[in-house]
């Protein structure tokens, strides 16, 4: 797609959102139950949408509310839901509604002592607290909810339900979640239990959780904190806005940083941003065009870093710039699994399949097992939950890993720990981020990676999806016998929903957007940007054979 000569400059007053309009359209339109653009639809990160498409409206939040709280009462989860938000406009109205519908349905519900805004993390991280603990309120089984469209735009709201283990739910918990709260649509929302929201706030069953301090005090069973401190590197943390506002600032204080909150501002409109590469407001910590003002002072600091809205994001900048997410996962391994004496020695490193080869080449280097899964957090939660899996990461600047002593810290996101690793590899080898990488570089090569989009139709996204390796006839790719033709991951054997091609030094992965026509094509090459341009090239033409030739079988 061609990037806007606007990106990275400074949105202007047209490009803000009517936050007037937008909250009132939460509440005064209805959602047509028989236009699936306005159902209920989860994807890998919740329900996501907007009210001034009747896609994100108060009657999506009482029906997915009250769908969480029958499938919640059919698994027997009866501890407290920790109830979570983000800075988003809608996010706020969307946190009553679902308060008003837990409270009617006798939820115990634990928000926010400080009424503030809460991290995807620090939710993960108080789930996992109370299931191991107890949480110190008695029996009982605990999940949670996000309000957040992560790094979407302000017009955009979005609805995540994360069960007890404490991350993303599977495709069998939100499909179930999703077909009962469309079924509650369909219905005009009879079956759905409400109070008003002064009755919900000042009902037995709600309580309050510190889920700064609790996550804050914490963090030094994950990151060596004292070396930070030590260090004495200036770091600067730009919240972008977002959920991690406050804990930017109590994490300096608490542990005696040297850290300046760059952006302390909160504002709906997000009227401090710059512009994303098309144009759009967009809390993307990994785009260099929504992260353009952090670049530019990146000079001021020895490591400066970014989060998107709810903070399972993360962005590095060093002096050398803002770093590509492949490359900081990679160095993130390479000096977690040496450094990190008290993991289990069989601890996995975790890769989606669209995530850099680097990553294979420095596991194998560790002599660690390499799980490549899916796209989608999710598949690393049952490996971090019980230690197997030492550190997850996807290409979307999304990871997590164990604590120190190799126990589970989250089993979400976690971009606030990210950030903080980057300082502590930076305080204990006194190398940035940047220069680790290159030193990988050097060892392992250095790959070209990138990715495009190309059209395809309802019809041929559902192809895709579906397709099976014999489907490709190709044989090499950009001058290369192809060694793998993968629709399902190899660490676990989970269709991809789409195709992976791979060769001695590249490879493609092809899958279907859920949102617009087209597919992505993610491509990577350690042959350098030339042949990278030829796999994109033969890419297309491998994705449409095989369409042609499923379509034809199929028939």
């Amino acid at each position: 797609m061609p990037i806007s000569p606007r990106a990275g400059q400074p949105a202007a007053p047209s490009d803000l959102v009517d936050v007037p309009r937008l909250v009132t359209a939460y509440f005064s339109e209805h959602p047509d139950p028989s236009v699936p653009e306005q159902l209920v639809a989860f994807g890998t990160s919740g329900h996501r949408g907007s009210s001034l498409r009747a896609s994100f409206n108060d009657d999506h939040i009482a029906a997915t509310t009250q769908a969480i709280c029958d499938y919640r009462r059919g698994e027997g989860t009866d501890g407290p839901l920790f109830l979570a938000r983000d800075t988003h406009a809608l996010s706020e109205p969307a946190w009553v509604t679902a308060l008003e519908v837990l409270a009617a349905n006798e939820v115990t519900v634990l928000v926010d002592s400080r009424d503030g805004y809460t991290p995807t993390p620090a939710l993960s991280h108080a789930v996992l607290a109370h299931n191991h603990a107890g949480g110190g309120r008695g029996t009982g089984t605990a999940d949670g909810i996000v309000v957040t469209p992560s790094h979407n735009p302000p017009s955009d709201g979005g609805f995540k339900y994360n069960p007890p283990d404490g991350g993303p739910a599977g495709t069998e918990v939100t499909k179930a979640v999703q077909d009962r709260a469309n079924a509650l649509l369909a219905a005009g929302l009879r079956g759905v239990r409400r109070v008003p929201v002064a009755r919900a706030r000042a009902a037995a069953t709600t309580g309050t959780y510190d889920f700064l301090d609790a996550y804050v005090s914490d963090l030094s069973s994950a990151i060596d904190m004292a070396a930070i401190a030590s260090a004495g590197d200036r770091i600067g943390a730009d919240p972008l806005g977002g959920a991690s506002v406050a804990y930017w600032g109590a994490i300096g204080e608490r542990y005696g940083l040297d850290l300046t909150v760059v952006n302390p501002e909160v504002d709906p409109t997000w009227r401090f941003m710059t512009l994303d590469w098309d144009e759009k407001i967009r809390m993307d910590c990994s785009s260099p065009y929504a992260m353009a003002s952090l670049i530019r002072r990146r000079d001021e600091f020895a490591l400066a870093t970014g989060n998107d809205a709810d903070a399972d994001r993360h962005g590095i900048v060093t002096p050398d710039g803002l770093m590509n997410p492949n490359h900081f996962l990679a160095v993130a391994i390479e000096y977690l699994f040496a450094a990190r004496a008290g993991w289990p020695a069989g601890a996995a490193v975790g890769k989606t399949l669209v995530s850099s080869s680097m990553i294979d080449r420095v596991a194998g280097g560790l002599g660690r097992r390499l799980l490549e899964v899916p796209v989608g957090f999710k598949w690393f939660v049952a490996g971090l939950l019980d230690g197997s899996v030492g550190f997850g990461g996807e290409e979307s600047a999304g990871a997590s890993f164990l604590r120190r002593d190799g126990s589970v810290w989250t089993t979400d996101k976690d971009g606030i720990l990210l950030c903080l690793l980057a300082s502590e590899i930076l305080a204990v080898t006194g190398s940035s981020p940047s220069a680790r990488y290159r030193a990988l570089a050097d060892r392992f090569g250095a790959p070209a990676y990138a990715r495009v989009d190309a059209p395809a139709t309802r019809e041929e996204k559902a192809v895709l999806a579906a397709l099976r390796p014999e489907d490709v006839t190709a044989t090499e790719l950009a001058g290369e016998p192809i060694t793998a033709k993968l629709t399902t991951a190899p660490g676990n054997g989970a269709p991809i929903g789409g195709l992976k091609v791979v060769t001695a030094s590249g490879w493609f992965a092809a899958r279907p957007s859920g949102t617009e026509d087209v597919y992505k094509i993610y491509a990577e090459s350690f042959q350098g940007p030339e042949h990278l341009a030829r796999i994109q090239d033969e890419a297309r033409d491998v994705v449409a054979s095989a369409l042609k030739g499923s379509s034809r079988a199929a028939t």
